[in-house]
């Protein structure tokens, strides 16, 4: 058996210095993968990086113990959102305590699972354990789950893979089953401009785009209205959000062009790109031969933006028995925020997403996570270590 920790959180040092890295997606994340690198080879860990096309950001895998199949991945993404216009108390990249909360741009999505399961390198490669512990820690997970996809692409490369995945994003160190699923697209309308009196001379993109969004407010009702629904979600059902929009230069002229961004979130039992196919055959056989008559060069592109694959990890799975003992629980729950797990869970690892902090302080100025959340992931951690190394 371990020793028990200390009654403070023991990963709240390596917090500060994962958070003073500034891996807003925008930038490379090379330098905290290379500080997890060097970290992990004090303790004669190694690491393998998967790279993005442009080198400046990667993906680190490393194996703690036996280099056998089987094992528990412990996965989370290194990127955070931006702070730009937020406004903040503290500097968002220096953590800083107060009254039991730990500021700092990344604290609770997702720095502080990673903190945690650092802390506990040390305890795995001192112990033989039962089964090898393997880390996970990806990049632009926040602007599509897009580097977790090359990981999995060379894991499946690999004779030796994980059997159960635990993603730490945060959920109150809640036991997370499923979560919705997401397509994220965006809408470019080509019409044809002249002057405003003239209007049935030109095909105003704005109006049509407007049609579309329309019929993706009325897709949303009926989804909402008619289900079909799984009450474990917040909400139920599955949603559609317009988010963005732009089009038209002045108001005396037909405008040429409009785009906008509309996103599905869909329940696990639903078929998200069914649900797309929907939009676009409305607006290529409704609308487009109106648009045609005026003039033929005219018409839609659509540009997927994002998207990720939903979880549903049935509760009998064994994932969900262990991580309910680890977080000395019987209660399971869905999420509709989505994460890297159905993407895991795709590649057939049995997934389940539990981690410190809160949803409710990701992407939001002056997120913070609390020292109990992180003292309970670390008692989440010393339950799986004592697990692994008992007889």
């Amino acid at each position: 058996m371990m020793p028990q920790p200390p009654p403070y959180p023991i990963s709240q040092p390596l917090l500060a210095q994962l958070i003073a890295f500034d891996t807003t997606s925008r930038y490379s994340n090379l330098q905290l993968i290379e500080f997890v690198r060097d970290y992990l080879a004090q303790w004669q860990i190694d690491s393998t990086l998967t790279f993005d096309d442009s080198r400046k950001k990667a993906n680190l895998y490393a194996t703690i113990g036996k280099a056998t199949t089987g094992g528990i991945l412990l996965s989370g993404h290194t990127d955070v959102v931006p702070v730009d216009g937020q406004n903040w108390q503290t500097e968002p990249f220096h953590l800083v305590e107060q009254a039991g909360k730990l500021f700092g741009r990344g604290s609770t999505d997702m720095k502080g699972f990673l903190a945690v399961c650092l802390a506990f390198v040390p305890y795995w490669a001192e112990h033989p354990l039962k089964m090898p512990i393997h880390l996970a820690f990806s990049y632009d997970e926040e602007v599509g789950c897009l580097g977790v996809r090359r990981l999995i692409a060379n894991l499946a490369e690999q004779t030796i893979r994980p059997r159960f995945c635990v993603i730490g994003e945060p959920t109150e160190m809640r036991v997370i089953q499923a979560h919705k699923g997401k397509i994220s697209m965006r809408c470019h309308v080509h019409g044809q401009s002249c002057h405003s009196s003239l209007t049935h001379q030109g095909v105003n993109a704005v109006e049509y785009a407007a049609e579309i969004i329309g019929y993706l407010k009325n897709m949303a009702r009926r989804l909402r209205d008619k289900g079909p629904w799984d009450d474990s979600f917040d909400p139920p059902y599955t949603t559609i959000h317009t988010g963005k929009i732009q089009g038209g230069t002045a108001l005396n002229i037909v405008p040429e062009h409009c785009v906008f961004d509309f996103e599905f979130r869909y329940l696990p039992n639903q078929d998200g790109q069914q649900l797309l196919a929907e939009i676009i055959a409305f607006a290529e056989r409704k609308l487009l031969p109106e648009m045609q008559s005026v003039t033929t060069d005219v018409g839609f592109i659509w540009e997927e933006l994002a998207t990720f694959a939903s979880l549903n990890t049935a509760e009998t799975e064994e994932i969900v028995t262990l991580a309910k003992q680890l977080a000395v629980t019987e209660q399971v729950g869905k999420v509709s925020f989505g994460t890297e797990g159905g993407l895991f869970q795709q590649a057939g690892v049995s997934t389940i997403i539990c981690g410190p902090g809160s949803i409710q302080q990701a992407h939001k100025p002056n997120e913070f996570i609390t020292t109990e959340q992180l003292h309970q992931c670390e008692c989440f951690m010393q339950r799986l270590t004592n697990q692994l190394l008992s007889e």
